[in-house]
């Protein structure tokens, strides 16, 4: 089972919403702890690394890192027309797990992982759209600017490694510091395991010789039009300009201001 971040104590999803009529719940369940969440798996669900149980491709996305990923990356504040298109990622993902009448074909499931401000504005209509896509949504408040989804996205991906043989993991981030190496023991596992995120900031997954990379953008339709990027793993045969992200004069201006404090 993949490892834990030290010094927070965590509070993982037991699992997405079912698809059951029966219910009137639209908010999943959050446990005290991984232990709690492992133990809300029904009997049948195998012990240990989950090999006997059901196949499974699952996909985790790291909302905040992929937000703050493709800032750095485009120099702005992203507009509709940069953001990623998530009905085109289910495609794309839910296609690389094959042929759904096979009889060795593996369960699917979609996790977007946020931290919601304490006033949302449009986020609702956001998750709302999520849900409408296929997604499960793991909604965290942020009320102090430490507060984070790392761990909750590990305790998932715990839990189901617990309960199916996960096949496939597909994670949208480019945190290395808090993925890489359970990430990778993983790999060592038996799970297959793709980094998806942004080149200039993957180094973690690039350099990795047991995780595959892909960058976001080869995602097929992931974006409406080409992202305002030059990327070092694509130049052009006679190069490229990298325009600067930030006024020259307004950096010297902060720059002089910190130093002479």
């Amino acid at each position: 089972m993949i490892g834990r971040r030290p010094g927070r104590r965590a509070t993982a999803p037991a699992g997405p919403p079912r698809d059951d009529p029966s219910t009137a719940r639209q908010t999943a369940p959050v446990s005290d702890s991984l232990d709690a969440a492992l133990a809300t798996l029904s009997d049948a669900a195998p012990l240990g690394d989950g090999r006997a149980g059901p196949a499974l491709d699952l996909l985790i996305w790291d909302a905040p890192n992929i937000d703050m990923t493709l800032s750095t990356v485009i120099g702005a504040r992203p507009t509709a027309a940069s953001r990623p298109r998530f009905d085109a990622i289910a495609a794309w993902f839910v296609d690389g797990a094959g042929d759904p009448s096979q009889p060795d074909a593996a369960d699917v499931e979609a996790c977007v992982f946020a931290n919601i401000p304490p006033q949302p504005g449009t986020l609702q209509r956001w998750v709302e759209a999520l849900r409408g896509f296929g997604y499960a949504v793991f909604a965290r408040p942020k009320s102090q600017p430490d507060d984070d989804i790392d761990q909750d996205m590990l305790d998932h991906i715990a839990v189901r490694a617990h309960s199916h043989r996960l096949r496939r993991l597909v994670v949208f981030s480019g945190d290395g510091r808090n993925f890489a190496e359970p990430l990778e023991q993983l790999v060592r596992d038996g799970t297959h395991v793709v980094v998806v995120a942004f080149s200039e900031v993957a180094g973690y997954a690039i350099s990795s010789e047991l995780l595959e990379f892909i960058d976001i953008e080869d995602v097929p339709g992931a974006f409406v039009e080409p992202l305002d990027r030059v990327r070092l793993d694509a130049l052009p045969p006679d190069g490229a300009w990298l325009r600067p992200t930030r006024s020259l004069r307004d950096f010297v201006s902060s720059f002089t201001a910190r130093r002479d404090r």
